[in-house]
């Protein structure tokens, strides 16, 4: 199993661009992951906002976003073919056999996935497979960036929801 994450910001400040965006994502990748630490499958299922988002949600949610933009956008497959929900909404419902241990496993073989479908890729090289059209995995990788680092914080916010209680 690949230690998560493999690098780190820090690591690669001299490193090309690529190297650098790769190892942003990989630390909030781990955030994500990472929320789940030391919690209960109660607290983890916890509803505390009217939405379907939980903390188990939430890292189930980044499975299908990793899927999504590495696996569908760099292939072409569809989200059928890859067997996720049709909507992002979707990702976020827990089936009765999600656990923990269940759904980080999940995300992390999706990460390690994701990093094989890049690895020979260039920031200028166009990817596809998504809905909306052709996209550079430069592009890519800012919009998962992004994507991650507004679901730690959501879970920053929901973790210490739970703890407090």
């Amino acid at each position: 199993m690949t230690v998560f994450p493999p690098t780190f910001a820090a690591d690669v400040v001299e490193r090309p661009a690529q190297p650098q965006f790769e190892a942003f994502i990989d630390e909030h990748r781990a955030a994500l992951n990472g929320c789940l630490d030391g919690l209960t499958e109660e607290q983890a299922r916890r509803s505390l906002v009217p939405s379907r988002t939980t903390l188990l949600g939430l890292v189930k949610h980044a499975t299908f976003v990793e899927k999504v933009w590495f696996d569908e956008a760099v292939t072409c497959r569809s989200r059928t073919e890859i067997g996720l929900p049709a909507t992002p909404d979707e990702s976020f419902i827990l089936d009765a056999g999600d656990t923990i241990d269940s759904i980080r496993s999940a995300h992390r073989e999706a990460c390690e996935a994701s990093r094989r479908a890049t690895a020979s890729l260039g920031l200028d090289d166009v990817l596809r497979g998504n809905r909306r059209g052709p996209l550079p995995l430069r592009w890519v990788y800012l919009h998962v960036l992004r994507e991650l680092a507004q679901h730690c914080g959501h879970a920053e916010i929901l973790r210490e929801q739970i703890l407090s209680d």
